[in-house]
């Protein structure tokens, strides 16, 4: 067993989770799956390999589902690793982690997350995604971009970084991001993350990571993000970048798919911007109604 508490946020996850658990039995000191109110075998499959479950009951505001269990929960590992129910460790990302959890040079680690597909893995038509997702139990949180959240955005953190105080190297292998949910279901996702984008680039707070173009990753990726999601020509440039500088073009339909996708995704999150700063809302339109009867 390593000296690891591993979270896991889930709901109605059955097609997923013991996929994403069986790796862990028998290698991570404890699982702790927090769940909202989850209507399948989520829990059954939770209590096959002997994870706890803790209820979550989301009703607005911060903390969201991961922040709460790092705030409440009360952890006898030194060490804690994020994942979502559709990731999976490998032989090899388990080896290097367990590796890495003995060293005293960092207190936390990037791990990278490779997506697989329509039943394909993407080598091309997605980049990667690199999240810190391992660090010391007391040393890592998440930052708050925008506090007053609601059932709208979900209730799990959704692009929001974990801040460690303290050192933080970055891991080299690969871990599975494997989604045997419906399209309906990832459709429905990302236009709860849209909803959340379009607030944090509309009256986001300020965190410890800023958007910075000469900083590091994650800061030169937020300051790229930022000067392009207003810009409604932006989809159709990353789409080129995908599918035809990058090559996804190789990787058949679940590549296509997968870009095209990405792309709507940016538009939703473009428009919804531009709605929320240009468009009269029916609220305003009652308030001005009652400004004219004053009158």
């Amino acid at each position: 067993m390593v000296d690891i508490t591993v979270i896991i946020p889930t709901k109605n996850e059955e097609r997923n989770l013991a996929f994403c658990l069986e790796p862990l039995k028998e290698w991570a000191s404890k699982i702790v799956v927090v769940d909202s109110n989850s209507t399948d075998q989520t829990h059954a499959i939770a209590g096959r390999y002997n994870a706890e479950v803790i209820l979550f009951d989301y009703r607005g505001g911060w903390p969201k589902k991961r922040q709460f269990v790092i705030d409440t929960y009360s952890f006898e590992t030194g060490w804690i690793l994020l994942l979502d129910a559709d990731e999976i460790l490998t032989e090899e990302s388990k080896a290097e982690i367990a590796a890495a959890i003995q060293k005293s040079d960092f207190d936390g680690y990037y791990l990278w997350f490779g997506m697989e597909f329509l039943g394909r893995v993407l080598k091309r038509s997605d980049p990667g995604l690199r999240k810190l997702s391992l660090f010391r139990t007391g040393k890592g949180n998440f930052e708050k971009r925008y506090g007053n959240q609601d059932e709208s955005m979900g209730d799990m953190e959704v692009h929001e970084h974990v801040i460690v105080d303290g050192n933080v190297g970055e891991l080299k292998s690969t871990v599975l991001h494997r989604n045997f949910n419906n399209l309906s279901r990832f459709i429905i996702k990302h236009d709860e993350y849209s909803n959340y984008e379009c607030k944090v680039h509309t009256s986001g707070e300020q965190t410890p990571l800023k958007a910075k173009f000469w900083g590091k990753k994650e800061e030169r990726r937020r300051y790229l993000k930022k000067r392009l999601i207003r810009n409604p020509i932006a989809p159709i440039a990353y789409f080129c970048y995908l599918y035809v500088i990058r090559g996804g073009f190789l990787e058949g339909r679940p590549g296509f798919y997968y870009v095209l996708y990405q792309c709507i995704y940016l538009y939703f999150v473009n428009s919804k911007i531009y709605e929320a700063e240009h468009v009269t809302t029916p609220e305003s339109v009652d308030s001005l109604v009652d400004c004219q009867r004053l009158k």
